[in-house]
């Protein structure tokens, strides 16, 4: 199942889902009206997803919806396809974002090699772009980058209740400055984008066997593009959600994105006006341009 969400003129946000093309919940139905209420009666109230399609599409709550008229910025939009309570971000988990970031100091590589992953708050729901809304470069860096990842929806207990497309937008100069600016170089206005929709664990039958591929567009110029599979991953999602849990409960819906292994180089870094595509034939495609905030 594809789980999405969309925006209204009047803010208010409603469920989607895809069956047999995209279809949009129009009132609430059983007590459902977004996907973290339905992520979280799945969860925690034992609701069958399939039998509450079926009954919310008997019931007439389920409209038609035009996918390419959702890109659009005034009416009815694609939302982030969860309001996420939490969202949280590994890193180092694939060999070239270890080197990458490796600047003599050891740093990198022993988390890398170490049991204990890297585990960072990223953003609130408020820090967050939708699919087509603009990501954030911040003014005082030089080298913001995108980062590709693919995400992982949790629920209360860390099991993994689906899987999104993630772009963990980090100013890459900030951090390598030093490490203890990481929160700077991750937590700020639009850090983060994710979608556009969420597909359900069961949808995806190899979680290691996805291929991410991304592409940065200047104008009419193509200035990167990179490519990496999950089958690089050093970490199995399981044990990055059963690390995240330890001494430090989260709610249902949390997002955790898991790494990237797609490096964009330091003489390309993001500017104003830059479109980044993000994509994953499993998934879809995930499109932002970028602002200076």
């Amino acid at each position: 199942m594809k789980l999405f969400q969309v925006s209204g003129p009047d803010g208010a946000e409603r469920l989607g889902v895809w069956t047999d093309g995209p279809h949009v919940l129009d009132a609430r139905h059983d007590g459902v009206q977004t996907v973290l209420d339905l992520l979280v009666a799945v969860s925690e109230g034992d609701l069958d997803p399939s039998a509450w399609v079926e009954s919310a599409r008997d019931a007439g709550r389920l409209r038609s919806v035009r996918w390419d008229g959702l890109a659009r910025t005034e009416g009815e939009r694609l939302a982030c396809p969860v309001t996420p309570p939490e969202v949280w971000g590994a890193g180092v988990t694939y060999r070239r974002s270890a080197d990458f970031r490796e600047e003599g100091t050891g740093i990198y590589d022993r988390v890398y090699v170490a049991e204990r992953p890297e585990l960072f708050f990223k953003a609130t729901a408020s820090r967050c772009a939708a699919p087509f809304a603009a990501i954030g470069r911040r003014r005082d860096s030089v080298f913001t980058a995108t980062e590709p990842e693919l995400a992982v929806v949790l629920d209360h207990e860390g099991a993994i209740l689906g899987y999104t497309l993630a772009n963990d937008v980090s100013a890459w100069d900030i951090e390598r400055d030093n490490p203890l600016y990481l929160p700077q170089s991750k937590v700020y206005d639009r850090c983060f984008s994710f979608g556009p929709v969420i597909v359900t664990a069961e949808e995806i039958a190899d979680p290691y066997a996805l291929t991410l591929r991304c592409r940065v567009r200047r104008g009419e110029k193509e200035v990167f593009v990179g490519e990496a599979s999950t089958a690089q991953l050093k970490r199995r999602f399981e044990q990055l959600a059963a690390w995240l849990l330890r001494s430090n409960p989260i709610p249902t819906g949390t997002v955790l994105s898991t790494g990237t292994g797609i490096i964009q180089p330091m003489d390309v870094g993001l500017e104003e006006g830059d479109v980044v595509e993000i994509s994953c034939p499993e998934i879809g495609t995930l499109s932002n341009p970028v602002a200076l905030v």
